[in-house]
C-alpha cells in the first residue's frame, strides 16, 4: 500500500514538474515574439513595418497613421499581425498608377512582396520565440537538458499555432474591414462597397485596392481625395432617434458628403417631446441638399410631422410609398405618441405586428420599408426585402425567416438627454447602405459608430450581403391573428391605426397630443 502512495505521489510530482516547465517555456516564448521587434517590408509602393505580438483573437491589422487603422479577421490563431504603413515612395506610386503595364502586374507585385514580408516575420518570431523559452527554462531549472525539453515543447506549441493559423486563413476577410480613425479618410481607406461585391475576386486584387487607395492619400499633402462614388450604387444613409441632439446634424453632413449618399432615411424620434417649440430643430433638413425620408416615431407629434413636411427636400411617408433616387420605399409612422416617461410605452409587440399587417394592403413591392419600431417592422415581415427601423438605440440586424433583413438603428443623437442617465452615454450610431441600381437589392452595408471628439473619429464595421438576390417569401396569411391590446390602448381594427391621430389615446392617460394642442 505505502508503494502504492509513493508512486502516485511519484507521478504527481514528475507531472506537476512537466507542467511547470511547459508553464515556463510557453511564458519564454511569447516574451521572445514580443521582444522580436519589427521587420522592414516594401509592398508595391509602400514601405511597411511588420510585427507579430500574441493576442486572444487571430486578426490583421494595418495601421495607416494618422488616417486610421483597418482591421481584418484573417484567421483563428491566437495571433495578431500588425502592418504599419511607415512611408510611401511617391516615384514608385505614380508610376504604378499611372503606367497601365506597371497597373496590370500590381498584385502580383504586392502579394510577392507581402509574402516575402510576412515569411522573414515568421523566421524572426520562431527564432526569438525559441531562444525565449529555451533561456526562461534555463534560468529557472539551470539544467540543459531541463531547457532543451522546454525549447521542444516550445517548438511543437508554435508549429501547432501556425498550422491553425495557415488552416483558418479566410482571403475573403479583406471584404469587410472594420475601421477606426478620421472620418474623411474613412471612404477612401475601406473604398467602395458595391465595387467590393462585383469586382474583387481574389484577395490579391483587395490587396491591391488597398496598397493604390493608401498611395492615392499620402500623395495628396494638404487635402484628401475626393470620394469616388461607383455609379451602379445607390447610397442611403440610415440615422434614427436623433432625439433634438446637434450634433447629429454635424454627423449627417459629414456622413452625406464623405461617402456621396443619395439620401437619407430617418426612421423616427427626430424630436423629444413632440411640441411646436421643437420645430425650428428640423429646419436643417432643408440645408442637406438631399432627399431626406422621414417616417415619425413615438416622440414625434403629428405638429412635428407637419413641421418636417414643410422643409425642402423632405419626403414624409405615413403608409405611402414613393420611389426616391431610383429606390421604392414604403414608410409608416408610429401609431403611439409617448414623448416622456409619464406615458407607458410597453406596448405588446404582436398588437404592434397585427397594426403593421393591417396596412400590407398598401404596400406594393417596394425596395425597402421604413417604420420606428422593430415589432412594427416584424410585421411586415415578407413584404419586403429591406425593413429599417429604430426606437431602441441600439443597433441590430436581423434575417427574418420571410427572408427579408431587418436593421434597427441606434441612436444617430446618442439618445439625447436621455444618454446621460446611464454609466457609459449611449454611442452616436448611423449605417451606410449601398444598394444595387438596378435589382434595388442591398450589396453591403457600413455600420458607423462616432468616438472621440465631435464627429472627427468614426469606427466602421463593413457588411457584405451575402445572398442578395435571395428568395423573399411572404408570411402565411392564413395564421390567426394575434390578440393582446396595448397597455391601456383599444385593440385595433383591420385598415385603422392603434387610434386615430386627431383623437385623445388612452394609453396617453387623457392628455392630448400636441397635435390637438395645435388644433
Amino acid at each position: 500500500m505505502k508503494f502504492v502512495h509513493r508512486s502516485k505521489a511519484i507521478l504527481r510530482s514528475r507531472t506537476a514538474r512537466v507542467l511547470s516547465v511547459l508553464l515556463v517555456a510557453a511564458a519564454g516564448a511569447w516574451l521572445g515574439i514580443f521582444l522580436s521587434g519589427t521587420v522592414r517590408s516594401q509592398v508595391g509602393p509602400v514601405e511597411t513595418g511588420m510585427s507579430l505580438r500574441p493576442a486572444w483573437h487571430g486578426e490583421t491589422v494595418v495601421d495607416a497613421s494618422p488616417l486610421g487603422t483597418l482591421t481584418f479577421h484573417t484567421h483563428d490563431a491566437p495571433l495578431r499581425l500588425r502592418i504599419t504603413l511607415e512611408n510611401i515612395d511617391q516615384e514608385r506610386a505614380r508610376a504604378l498608377l499611372e503606367d497601365p503595364r506597371l497597373a496590370d502586374r500590381l498584385p502580383a507585385t504586392i502579394e510577392g512582396d507581402l509574402l516575402d514580408g510576412v515569411r522573414m516575420l515568421v523566421v524572426r518570431s520562431l527564432l526569438c520565440a525559441g531562444a525565449g523559452a529555451l533561456l526562461a527554462v534555463l534560468m529557472v531549472y539551470k539544467r540543459p537538458k531541463v531547457a532543451l525539453v522546454g525549447l521542444l515543447a516550445a517548438s511543437v506549441g508554435l508549429a501547432g499555432t501556425g498550422a491553425l493559423a495557415a488552416l483558418t486563413f479566410r482571403p475573403n476577410s479583406l471584404v469587410e474591414p472594420r475601421y477606426s480613425g478620421l472620418i474623411a479618410a474613412a471612404p477612401s481607406l475601406v473604398g467602395s462597397a458595391e465595387s467590393i461585391v462585383t469586382r474583387f475576386e481574389s484577395y490579391r486584387t483587395q490587396l491591391t485596392k488597398l496598397v493604390t487607395n493608401v498611395s492615392k492619400l499620402y500623395e495628396t499633402v494638404s487635402t484628401l481625395p475626393v470620394y469616388d462614388p461607383d455609379p451602379k450604387s445607390i447610397r442611403v444613409l440610415h440615422v434614427s432617434d436623433i432625439h433634438i441632439n446637434p450634433i447629429a446634424w454635424n454627423v449627417i453632413r459629414s456622413l452625406k458628403d464623405q461617402f456621396a449618399v443619395d439620401m437619407v432615411i430617418d426612421t423616427g424620434d427626430i424630436s423629444d417631446h413632440g411640441t411646436r417649440a421643437e420645430n425650428k430643430f428640423v429646419d436643417e433638413i432643408g440645408r442637406l441638399g438631399v432627399p431626406y425620408v422621414y417616417v415619425r416615431g413615438n416622440h414625434d407629434s403629428m405638429t412635428t410631422q407637419r413641421a418636417v413636411e414643410r422643409q425642402r427636400n423632405a419626403i414624409v411617408l405615413d403608409d405611402e410609398t414613393r420611389t426616391v433616387a431610383g429606390l421604392k420605399i414604403y414608410g409608416l409612422g408610429d401609431p403611439r405618441f409617448t414623448p416622456d416617461k409619464s406615458v407607458p410605452i410597453d406596448s405588446d409587440p404582436s398588437v404592434l405586428a397585427r397594426f403593421a399587417r393591417a396596412h400590407l394592403s398598401k404596400v406594393a413591392k417596394p425596395d425597402v420599408i421604413a417604420v420606428h419600431d422593430p415589432d412594427v417592422g416584424r410585421g411586415f415581415s415578407g413584404a419586403a426585402p429591406m425593413i429599417l427601423a429604430g426606437h431602441t438605440h441600439e443597433r441590430k440586424t436581423t434575417m427574418l425567416p420571410s427572408g427579408s433583413r431587418m436593421l434597427v438603428q441606434g441612436s444617430t443623437g446618442g439618445a439625447g438627454l436621455r444618454a446621460l442617465e446611464h454609466a457609459q452615454p449611449t454611442p452616436v450610431q448611423a449605417s451606410v447602405l449601398y444598394f444595387d441600381r438596378e435589382t434595388g437589392r442591398l450589396q453591403a452595408w457600413d455600420d458607423i459608430t462616432l468616438g472621440g471628439l465631435g464627429e472627427q473619429s468614426v469606427y466602421i464595421s463593413r457588411h457584405v450581403e451575402a445572398d442578395p438576390q435571395r428568395m423573399i417569401s411572404p408570411e402565411p396569411t392564413n395564421a390567426p391573428s394575434p390578440t393582446g391590446p396595448v397597455t391601456g390602448t383599444p385593440t385595433p381594427t383591420a385598415g385603422q391605426p392603434l387610434w386615430h391621430q386627431g383623437q385623445s389615446s388612452p394609453m396617453l392617460q387623457g392628455s392630448p397630443t400636441e397635435g390637438d394642442r395645435e388644433s
